[in-house]
């Protein structure tokens, strides 16, 4: 995809979490092949689908709809105030002619929504709705302390700035790395000539 490049989540979305507007055109239309939708209902697809990591605004689909509306790609059935998108037999060209791009960036969005997931399961632990909490199953209740203690920091300082953004992303990209790098020393850890 052109408009959703690198970023945390890789092989492809950004953090800007933007689509050009040919690419939401096409997912767009690939979206009304499986059933015609409501503006609203797109964006709610979107929202599901990326697990509200992208949430297109209706400033965002309802001219890419029109667009689809004028070029004969896609046609509305209006009720009301309402108004019910299909896609033509151009559009489902359009869709058919890129179908590789349309089933990558679809499996994208489904595994931006997966990992998503993971990141609320981790996150929310799960122990204050009456879920089962993963960390306290193996003893980590230092862990989920030190979870909401991140989240309570990161929303007292939200809205960040540009520059506090890099700041707190620098802070949470080596911290990360050093989970993933494994154990470290401390005064309690046996060392290796013990």
């Amino acid at each position: 995809m052109r408009g959703f490049k690198g970023g945390m989540f890789g092989g492809g979305f950004r953090t800007g979490r933007k689509f050009d507007a040919a690419d939401l055109q096409l997912i767009i239309l690939a979206l009304l092949s499986e059933q015609p939708r409501h503006g609203y209902e797109l964006i709610k697809t979107f929202e599901e689908r990326s697990g509200g990591f992208y949430v297109p605004s209706p400033g965002v689909i309802y001219p890419a709809l029109t667009y689809l509306e004028e070029t004969g790609q896609a046609e509305v059935e209006v009720s009301g105030t309402k108004k019910l998108y299909r896609i033509t037999e151009s559009g489902q060209k359009r869709v058919d002619d890129n179908r590789d791009l349309v089933e990558v960036t679809l499996a994208k969005l489904t595994a931006i929504g997966e990992k998503m997931a993971r990141v609320r399961e981790v996150f929310d632990g799960g122990d204050e709705d009456g879920r089962d909490n993963p960390f306290d199953r193996h003893g980590s209740g230092d862990v989920h302390r030190a979870r909401h203690l991140l989240r309570s920091a990161l929303r007292s300082k939200f809205p960040w700035s540009k520059a506090e953004g890099a700041r707190i992303a620098d802070i949470l990209e080596r911290a990360a790395a050093d989970i993933v790098r494994g154990e470290t020393k401390t005064e309690d850890s046996p060392k290796a000539d013990e």
